[in-house]
């Protein structure tokens, strides 16, 4: 029986859909290897601890809580050191992490400090005996690498979407926890935090992406992205490197192995071509539908559908269609 800690991710005092992610994943990972508890570990500003009994409906029997008004934004340096120093106490056999921004800063400084083995960016895991299997991308996703974790202890990173959040109630007590750190006296201090895009989710957490490429031949053509995503309701808006590098779209929107990992639901590519630099950052999306005027682009070969045409035609009336679809649910 194994207990594991997982680090439910926070933003603007709410809780990231990467955080129940993390604790459905380490309920499986505690279920799997004889019952453990799931303990969910959340840093934020005070007050964050009041909205935290949700963890629990999703498999956390513990959440443990560490306020400071210095962790209103993310300080790697705080909450690697906490993580690390209530690993080592509680002896858990995994520390399971997004592979967020975030999480890409803080989980490696974990496992150093833990001296434990890493497996980052999974997309599947499996306990098999005293190992942990897990697959993930590799060589900028031309492949699945599939691979053993063995250790007394091991942390883990999953691809933000890999993971389906599933409720498995549990009424968690929830207990507070002091940072291992002073906050106020951290190295390193967030002095702003800009926003992207308002009115729509983060690229992590969205569930539909429509993502622009070199193909839309200009910023002002983005429009048709832009209202494609509208259409959807519930949908962010990605770009490729050579389109941020432009300057047409904020970096922030950038898709690919440089830029943002992401898995939704759907992934609409318009106009973009199939690098692998970009194909490495959305392969792992359950359903891909790509519109490209060359039928030999190599966004096809990876794409659930394909449509073949100009996309200053065939987004505009793909807009429609959605617009008409939704009208009638």
């Amino acid at each position: 029986m194994s207990n594991i800690l997982a680090i439910a991710e926070t933003r603007n005092g709410e809780l990231r859909k990467v955080a129940f992610e993390a604790v459905t994943a380490a309920r499986q990972l505690a279920d799997a290897t004889g019952g453990g508890e799931v303990h969910a570990i959340v840093f934020g500003a005070p007050g964050i601890g009041a909205k935290v009994e949700s963890l629990g409906r999703f498999g956390a029997d513990v959440v443990l809580v560490v306020e400071h008004p210095a962790l209103a934004s993310s300080n790697s340096e705080v909450v690697s050191a906490t993580v690390a120093e209530r690993a080592k106490a509680g002896s858990y056999r995994f520390v399971v992490d997004s592979a967020s921004q975030t999480g890409r800063d803080i989980a490696p400084r974990v496992a150093a400090k833990l001296g434990a083995p890493m497996a980052s960016d999974v997309i599947d895991f499996q306990v098999d005996g005293d190992a942990l299997v897990v697959r993930h991308p590799g060589y900028w996703g031309k492949v699945i690498v599939t691979y053993r974790v063995t250790g007394e202890q091991a942390v883990l990173t999953l691809r933000p979407g890999a993971v389906t959040p599933q409720e498995a109630p549990r009424s968690a007590r929830v207990e507070t926890l002091a940072p291992a750190v002073d906050p106020a006296q951290a190295r390193v201090v967030v002095k702003e935090t800009v926003g992207g895009a308002k009115g729509r989710p983060d690229l992590a957490d969205a569930p539909v992406i429509v993502s622009g490429g070199r193909g839309l031949k200009g910023p002002e053509h983005f429009g048709l992205v832009e209202a494609l995503a509208d259409a959807f309701g519930n949908a962010a808006v990605g770009a490729t490197r050579a389109v941020t590098d432009e300057g047409w779209r904020p970096h922030s929107d950038q898709i690919g192995q440089t830029g943002r990992t992401v898995s939704p639901q759907l992934y609409v590519a318009v106009g973009i071509s199939g690098a692998i630099q970009h194909v490495a950052g959305m392969r792992t999306s359950k359903t891909i539908v790509a519109i490209n005027k060359d039928p030999e682009a190599p966004i096809f070969k990876i794409a659930d559908y394909g449509i073949v045409g100009d996309v200053f035609e065939v987004v505009p009336a793909l807009t429609e269609a959605v617009k008409e679809a939704k009208q009638h649910h």
